[in-house]
């Protein structure tokens, strides 16, 4: 897909993300090497192999769902990095299933793990939630609501009360990382 054919599905609904603030990583006592901007850069580089097989997949799904690519990759790499840590499709603890995470508790995952069926509900998910933050916060600008509804797809929509809580180490860590993908082709 080009982008300059087709702007709207490589930029998706909510926003163009190279114009988003964003902090990166949370920095705290215990990382500041791997913190900020050049953190979530330096670990979104690390997941760059192992997201690339998933390229296509993203891009597809991602204009399913007018979700930016770059968005999709950088949750795969902050939630899995691009599967490989995972086991079977799920996290160390056999709470979360799929590249993107999904909690059964909350969720009943369907498809295989690095199916497009799966990656389609998960990007389902996150549009929906995005959608929510919209409606639930009229006011809020197209990166408050972005980054409502990545803190929404984690924590859920009610957890979402104030702009203080999107202006956290997650949402900005998946816009640095995303920023870094949008220049590596997704």
């Amino acid at each position: 897909m080009n982008p300059h054919l087709h702007p709207r599905l490589y930029h998706g609904c909510y926003g163009d993300i190279m114009t988003m603030e964003t902090s990166g990583a949370t920095c705290d006592v215990n990382s500041l090497i791997s913190c900020g901007i050049r953190g979530s850069e330096m670990f979104a580089a690390m997941d760059l192999r192992a997201i690339k097989p998933y390229q296509a997949l993203i891009k597809e799904v991602g204009q399913r769902h007018c979700i930016d690519p770059a968005i999709i990759a950088a949750i795969i790499s902050r939630e899995s990095h691009g599967g490989v840590v995972l086991q079977r499709g799920w996290d160390h603890r056999g709470l979360k299933f799929g590249l993107m995470q999904l909690d059964k508790q909350t969720h009943h995952p369907i498809g295989d793990w690095d199916s497009k069926e799966h990656l389609s509900q998960a990007v389902g998910i996150l549009a929906d939630r995005i959608k929510a933050i919209q409606k639930k916060f009229p006011t809020w600008s197209a990166a408050q609501h972005l980054k409502g509804g990545l803190s929404a797809y984690k924590s859920g929509i009610e957890a979402i009360v104030t702009p203080a809580d999107i202006d956290n180490g997650l949402a900005n860590d998946i816009i640095a990382r995303a920023k870094f993908y949008r220049k590596h082709g997704y």
